[in-house]
């Protein structure tokens, strides 16, 4: 761990963490919730509506898309996530995470709007790439803010429900393209641009909220700006006294920092790859593997619904819904359990779950015996475990790692994983699809379901038991000073 105390510098008491971690749950958590979980319904909103808008797209007498184009427009959306998050994730460890709420859901906002305006392919990947930058830079922001304001007892089951908030976006864009896209509702290729509008709309109502929620004490602390946290922390009790009563007795823990809490580039590789270097394989391995096995299905949902099944693209909305809804109800019913149980026990599970159920489902698939309906029954039963586990993903990468890179260390795991799982995924099936041939398609998803089941492995040999403790005991501070 790299030295950060300066000479002749007094270090810094604190025991702001203690604080937060010891309060009950109230509506100031609701508002965190629901002002910050909003980003993974905007994600869930677009990924679902370029999903079931795709053969829409394909029609379109402007746009006129190809398969192949509608997979690689996929993969556009999921790099500008990547380059997002990266660049925003690094300023989000620089400035706080408050400072970028604005920035990034205002890109988020214009580029979406934006998309719905789109003349040709090319316009349409600029604007898709700069909406997936938004919501990438969204993403590394909010994660670490939640992660820093909800107690220790309740971190798991919020972050997973909140990540898992993403399908009831999906669910918003499957249920709005059910309207848009109904035929002669409104005049020829206005119906998908309409859809993209819905986020913009959604948007817009969030930057209100935004407004009351406050900047992470723990990210002030670290940065020597303890007195502005200490009245964060004390506006916060007060809020949540108000609402519950009595709080309980502080703990006696306390940090001492040097308030040092600006790194450089080296002290970030060498955390990585040298210091966590067990947790940064641990990491990769479950963004990976989810990624892959994600964006490889979900992307190419309504494709294989009007290829192999013959479904029409208005009607594609009916068979996102109930695969959404068991996307959220795994997280969100499941989530406990990863607080409860304990984090190890229930990430190999729901991954290996996942894994064997989707090779079960692959064989089911090259017989042909599944119709459109038992074909999403089992991808909704599947993605009840993949859910959580994917959700999982990003709570370990995000609670594993030192508060000063907490938000470039999501960044950097969701780009890598992304890279590697998600990016190349999409392009392929849009290819394997395009051939018409279930055994091509059988393979990837085989592929899929192996890379779940040795993740499922590496989480019991490698995990990290993070339930129920403060984010401090997982992982120290690396601005944190011996007594």
């Amino acid at each position: 761990m790299p030295d950060f105390s300066e000479k002749g510098a007094k270090p810094i008491e604190t025991d702001i963490p203690a604080r937060l971690d010891r309060l009950p749950w109230a509506p100031f958590h609701w508002l965190v919730v629901t002002a910050l979980g909003i980003t993974w319904i905007l994600d869930g909103l677009e990924v679902t509506l370029a999903g079931s808008v795709a053969a829409s797209l394909q029609d379109s007498p402007v746009l006129h898309l190809t398969t192949a184009e509608v997979g690689l427009a996929a993969s556009v959306y999921l790099l500008g996530g990547i380059s997002g998050a990266i660049f925003f994730g690094w300023l989000t460890d620089r400035w706080g995470r408050k400072r970028l709420f604005s920035i990034t859901l205002g890109l988020y906002l214009v580029a979406t709007a934006a998309t719905a305006l789109s003349w040709d392919f090319w316009s349409f990947a600029l604007f898709r790439f700069l909406t997936g930058a938004g919501i990438g830079g969204e993403g590394t922001a909010i994660n670490s803010a939640i992660q820093e304001l909800i107690p220790a007892r309740y971190r798991g089951w919020t972050d997973l429900t909140i990540n898992g908030s993403f399908w009831m976006g999906a669910a918003l864009g499957a249920a709005g393209t059910l309207v848009l896209l109904h035929p002669g509702l409104l005049p020829e290729d206005w119906g998908w641009r309409a859809a993209f509008g819905i986020g913009a709309v959604l948007g817009l109502g969030i930057l209100f909220l935004r407004r009351f929620v406050p900047e992470s004490p723990r990210w002030l602390m670290v940065h020597g700006r303890v007195a502005e946290a200490e009245a964060i922390v004390g506006e916060i009790e007060a809020r949540v006294a108000a609402a519950t009563g009595a709080l309980p007795p502080i703990p006696p823990e306390r940090l001492r920092l040097s308030g040092k809490g600006r790194i450089g580039f080296a002290t970030v590789a060498r955390t990585l790859l040298t210091t966590h270097r067990t947790r940064t394989t641990l990491g990769l391995v479950l963004i990976t593997s989810q990624a892959f096995f994600y964006n490889a299905i979900f992307f190419t949902y309504a494709l294989i619904l009007t290829r192999f099944y013959g479904i029409p693209s208005a009607h594609i909305g009916y068979y996102m819904l109930p695969f959404a809804l068991g996307n959220f109800c795994g997280p969100l019913l499941l989530g406990r359990l990863f607080d409860t149980i304990g984090r190890i026990t229930m990430i190999a599970a729901t991954y290996g779950a996942a894994g064997l159920l989707l090779a079960g489902t692959a064989f089911l698939f090259s017989l042909g015996i599944l119709d459109a309906t038992t074909q999403t029954i089992a991808w909704t039963v599947i993605f009840f475990f993949a859910s959580a586990a994917a959700s999982a993903a990003y709570l370990t990468v995000s609670e594993c790692f030192p508060l000063e890179i907490r938000a470039l260390a999501i960044a950097l795991f969701y780009a890598v994983g992304t890279l590697l799982g998600g990016v190349v995924a999409p392009a392929v099936f849009g290819i394997l699809i395009a051939s018409g041939e279930r055994r091509y398609i059988v393979w990837g998803y085989l592929f899929g379901a192996a890379l779940m089941v040795i993740a499922a492995v590496v989480e019991l040999v490698i995990g990290v038991k993070a339930e129920r403790r403060s984010l401090e005991s997982v992982t120290a501070p690396l601005s944190q000073v011996a007594e």
